[in-house]
């Protein structure tokens, strides 16, 4: 049977029975599934509404995939348990649905724009992101932001470069999911930019404490008093004043105390973890794998794998696309192949 000639009764319904379920149903100000307003016109999904299709779509990209070998926060950690990029992005995405849920918000949306969110982000976590950036000042006056680089990887980079043609609302939701970025269109984007904070603030301490770079006893009490001793208390605290806080304000915030003691948490974390004494000692490793890499490319760009990014990117933004879309591990072969002599036999 030919789905698009002839749909069968549930596709030609699943349309208007959806769109009649989120007038119903959803808050006034939750955006709506329909219409798409992608950038390139397309057929809808008769079975899924176009943000279900844009939440497929990332699902099933060459970029999400490689999130499973890519640095959170300890880079190669001994253990099965702490988290990559994969893992942080579906707690955020969970999350997410959670608060969008309690707020009769468009929790496809949210989903999409939380599985998106950091397909952009290079190798080696934060460090990588800001040596990368580094680099790129130095030697062509550019600079790197993983939230920009998401926007180009859906965009741009997929699918050969063709890109991901996502709805409107999605690509603004990952490009503005950064507290550095503009604030998103829409409440569902919000929601994301806070609860990705939430998240990562809490599961980064729960990993700290698991690899010994942070003692129990020395989180800050203030803060520990106001959210919960544990991560799930926390977190709990924080959706619930999430929630609550944004239903009376009819905007996505939160509430001071809360507010107040996440921010204490994070500059705590900034200080002890992502810029103390284990991460410093890091830094200059992976400053010297990026690095190197970098200056290979950019003495010969030529030697950039398949062009090395779209066609038509000047050098810079080749070499920004290639060294951006590695994975921790297949940074460090390339940098081993590069800079450690191969083993021979006479």
């Amino acid at each position: 049977m030919d789905a698009a000639t002839a749909p069968g009764a549930v596709a030609q319904r699943y349309a208007a029975r959806r769109m009649a379920w989120e007038d119903e149903q959803l808050a006034p100000a939750a955006a709506r599934s329909y219409p798409a307003r992608r950038a390139v016109d397309e057929p809808d999904c008769a079975l899924r509404t176009p943000l279900q299709r844009d939440r497929d779509r990332i699902v099933h990209c060459k970029a999400f995939r490689r999130l499973k070998h890519k640095t959170q926060v300890f880079v190669a950690p001994e253990g099965d348990h702490f988290r990559t990029r994969l893992t942080h992005t579906l707690e955020v995405t969970q999350v997410a649905r959670t608060v969008a849920r309690a707020l009769a918000l468009n929790e496809d949306l949210a989903e999409a724009i939380g599985l998106g969110h950091d397909l952009g982000h290079p190798p080696f976590g934060h460090i990588g992101e800001a040596v990368l950036d580094a680099c790129l000042a130095e030697r062509f006056g550019g600079g790197f932001r993983h939230y920009e680089h998401s926007l180009r990887v859906v965009e741009v980079l997929e699918r050969e470069g063709a890109g991901l043609n996502l709805c409107a609302d999605v690509r603004d939701g990952i490009l503005c999911h950064s507290g550095r970025a503009p604030e998103p269109a829409t409440l569902e984007g919000r929601i994301v930019r806070i609860v990705d904070r939430i998240a990562y603030i809490n599961h980064d301490i729960d990993d700290a404490l698991r690899a010994g770079v942070l003692d129990e006893a020395t989180l800050p009490e203030d803060a520990l008093g106001v959210l919960g001793a544990s991560g799930s208390a926390r977190i709990d605290a924080l959706v619930h004043d999430l929630v609550e806080h944004s239903a009376q304000a009819g905007d996505i915030v939160q509430g001071a105390a809360a507010g107040a003691a996440m921010s204490e948490l994070r500059a705590f974390m900034f200080e002890r973890v992502y810029l103390g004494a284990a991460a410093r000692q890091e830094h200059s490793r992976i400053e010297r794998v990026i690095r190197t890499l970098f200056e290979h490319y950019a003495s010969d760009p030529s030697l950039l794998p398949d062009g090395g990014g779209a066609p038509g990117a000047d050098d810079a933004q080749r070499i920004t696309d290639y060294l951006a879309g590695m994975t921790d591990r297949y940074a460090v072969r390339s940098f081993t192949a590069l800079a450690v002599p191969a083993s021979f036999t006479l």
